[in-house]
């Protein structure tokens, strides 16, 4: 007995060291669909429980052996798996998940008469079959095609194919079955997708050897999450999904600032033209989350400044003491063949990470109950980890929460302290009203008290922007913003979230509070701002930015500069020291663009101008300034500094044909044409899409991350609007 003992634990010590010397280190990289690796992405083994998180740049490495399976998952993404074969890197592209149904469980059966399928096999199959939900406006799976519309004050009745893509019209429906109750297509589309656990698709003899030749259309199962509808008859059923209030358009619970699209102007009665740089590019990826969820862009939500600014351009590091480097370029305008262009490019000076000043950073985090969206809080969370990433031993950082009241989470703590951060931040969870002013005075508060000289002292706002408690108004939220500003603490503002996004608000912020705006939509775009920009988006190398221009009228009929309406500036703003203006960032680059009626031109879009005045008039004191096409000035402060440095340089009036300008040239005025477009603009005459496409293709170059190719992507999902 004894012996068979030894024997036994022979053999299993045997198993246990064949096991372990199976096993091997997989590696890989996590990657989306346009090759940018996701930081934070788990990849679990489903047969040992080992788990694994991918880094910075996407890489993991994970125990297995042959013939286990890896589970690939990141919030917003679909799951994948893949089994372990003989190779020992494993390479995945995640596809993202735009989640309308919370499940969608699909079977399909073949034709095939030889075995009789009963329900429990059904049950069985469908199991097995279960898939996440894809995208919202059309998802393909082996048997079944759902298409989803969206933006619409109700849900539209849906569309569904099963197999072959046969439509499913009055005289082909399938039967719908609602927790038990049969259901009509009507019916269904009164259900909100959030209140629907899963969806199940029976067809051929799995749905007639349960419901009988009735079902020979097949049969969708919906299962709502804790059975709203069961044990209701027919008539129950319609009377209480006929009491549900419509599901209003997200569009239309967004909040943004309207504003007026600048028009063109005389540099005989407007000889000045002067704003304020902006560096923000929030209005970008809020219209590529529109356009991604195939819905129409709201006109307000295109800045086209923001737009321009998203992308970098290839001007060259500046050679002097100035901060920046000031670059021209005049070219035919693409849009209005008998105007001209003229693009003002900023470059900031690149620093080296160890030479930057230490950070003071207060992560001001919104845990109110709008925030528990699987694209707001959670992605919140993840976003700000790439962030902590970037830390330096000398840098701290405290986090600051605020739902119905605000509090402090975690007091300020080194940048090498990073698991004690990340910690701090996986706690958090949603609930609440939102004291939006509240959590800014007691982060402002905080970073005033930790404040470094001559350091990047920075709040950090997060949130979806809807504050609901004390000081909620725009102008309220101005003149408290305005106050903070004065403490020479900088402020970044990150918005997330769809549906009830208030944009409005957190424009307002960034603009008045010595700050940028960045919209978060998904992780690539956290790791784009937060990651690989970072020190462009949170370290400050000059403030209070303006410039100036002049027009020569000898040459310019009429000016008009394409966006930037919110950051307008009066002439006499220029050399006001008191005056905010915009901030630049280390390596940050700006982009302008004005848009000119050459003189003796005729054109549609002139104003008819004034007689000659008697008592007050226009002289023309540019006979020697022929060959000049406008002066620009700069003026900027030194991040700690409160005396404006001014810059000045002349442009000649040399203009090239846009074929053969510069690929930013082409590239930046393609991506204002577009963002022109979408805002409907009275000002420009050509409006095809496939024009915009030829000229955002000839300047895609220096694209490594691939932002230039996604946007010309971009531009192909709206030749609808043609």
């Amino acid at each position: 007995m004894k012996s068979l003992k030894l024997i036994s634990s022979a053999i299993a010590m045997f198993i246990c060291f064949t096991a372990m010397a199976q096993q091997k280190t997989i590696t890989g990289v996590i990657s989306d669909e346009t090759t940018m690796p996701i930081p934070g992405a788990n990849i679990t083994n489903l047969n040992s429980k080992a788990t694994a998180i991918t880094n910075y740049d996407g890489q993991y490495s994970i125990l297995a052996q042959k013939g286990d399976m890896l589970l690939f998952d990141y919030i917003g993404y679909k799951s994948q798996r893949q089994k372990v074969q003989n190779s020992t890197i494993i390479n995945i592209k995640l596809v993202p998940d735009f989640q309308t149904l919370s499940e969608v469980v699909v079977v399909s059966y073949g034709s095939s008469d030889s075995e009789y399928e009963d329900r429990s096999y059904a049950r069985a199959e469908r199991k097995k079959a279960k898939m996440k939900t894809s995208e919202m406006n059309q998802e393909k799976v082996v048997g079944i095609q759902v298409q989803n519309n969206m933006g619409y004050t109700t849900m539209p009745a849906p569309t569904v194919v099963i197999q072959e893509n046969t439509s499913v019209s009055p005289k082909n429906e399938p039967i719908y079955i609602v927790d038990g109750v049969p259901a009509n297509s009507n019916q269904i589309a009164k259900i909100n997708p959030n209140d629907i656990d899963n969806v199940s698709v029976l067809k051929d003899k799995a749905a007639t050897s349960v419901y009988g030749g009735k079902a020979s259309n097949g049969v969708v199962v919906i299962t709502t999450k804790n059975e709203l509808y069961k044990n209701l008859s027919e008539k129950e059923l319609d009377k209480k999904l006929n009491s549900i209030t419509p599901i209003p358009a997200e569009p239309t619970q967004e909040d943004y600032d309207t504003f007026v699209e600048n028009a063109f102007e005389s540099p005989k009665t407007a000889p000045l033209s002067t704003f304020s740089i902006d560096v923000d590019n929030a209005s970008y990826t809020n219209i590529r989350r529109f356009l991604n969820n195939g819905q129409q862009v709201p006109k307000d939500a295109v800045r086209v400044e923001e737009m321009v600014n998203f992308f970098k351009y290839t001007y060259p590091q500046p050679k002097d003491e100035n901060p920046f480097s000031i670059n021209t370029e005049v070219s035919d305008s693409p849009w209005n063949s008998n105007n001209k262009i003229l693009k003002i490019g900023l470059q900031g000076k690149n620093i080296p990470t160890e030479d930057l000043p230490a950070s003071n950073l207060v992560f001001l985090i919104d845990v109110s109950g709008s925030m528990s969206d699987i694209n707001k809080l959670p992605l919140l969370k993840q976003s700000l980890k790439i962030l902590v990433n970037e830390l330096r031993p000398k840098d701290k950082v405290a986090i600051v929460v605020y739902a119905g009241a605000a509090g402090m989470v975690l007091p300020p703590t080194s940048g090498d302290e990073k698991k004690t951060i990340i910690d701090a931040l996986d706690k958090l969870q949603s609930g609440g009203s939102t004291a939006g002013g509240a959590g800014i005075e007691l982060a402002y508060k905080t970073a005033t008290e930790n404040f470094i000289k001559n350091g990047n002292n920075r709040v950090i706002l997060a949130t979806d922007g809807d504050f609901n408690m004390g000081s909620t108004s725009n102008s309220d939220m101005e003149k408290l913003i305005e106050e903070k500003r004065k403490t020479g603490v900088f402020l970044t503002c990150l918005g997330y979230g769809m549906g009830n996004y208030k944009d409005s608000k957190m424009e307002i912020l960034a603009d008045k509070g010595n700050g940028n705006y960045a919209y978060i939509d998904n992780i690539q775009e956290a790791n784009r701002f937060l990651g690989k920009e970072f020190k462009g988006s949170m370290f400050a190398i000059a403030k209070d930015v303006k410039i100036q221009i002049e027009f020569n009228p000898k040459q310019v009929q009429a000016y008009r500069l394409i966006g930037y309406e919110n950051r307008k500036l009066r002439a006499e703003d220029f050399k006001n020291d008191a005056i905010d203006a915009g901030e630049l960032g280390s390596n940050h680059t700006v982009t302008a663009l004005y848009e000119i009626i050459p003189a003796g031109v005729k054109s549609n879009y002139l104003a008819v101008q004034p007689d000659d005045l008697k008592y007050t008039k226009t002289e023309m004191n540019s006979s020697n300034y022929s060959n000049e096409l406008a002066t620009i000035k700069f003026r900027y402060k030194k991040p700690d500094g409160d005396k404006s440095i001014e810059m000045v340089q002349v442009i000649e009036n040399k203009s090239i044909a846009i074929e053969k300008a510069s690929d930013d040239m082409k590239f930046s005025s393609a991506v204002a044409w577009f963002g022109l477009k979408l805002r409907d603009s009275k000002l420009i005459t050509e409006k095809s899409s496939e024009e915009i496409l030829k000229l955002a293709r000839k300047g895609n170059s220096n694209d490594g991350e691939g932002y230039k190719a996604e946007f010309i992507r971009l531009v192909e999902t709206c030749k609808q609007y043609n």
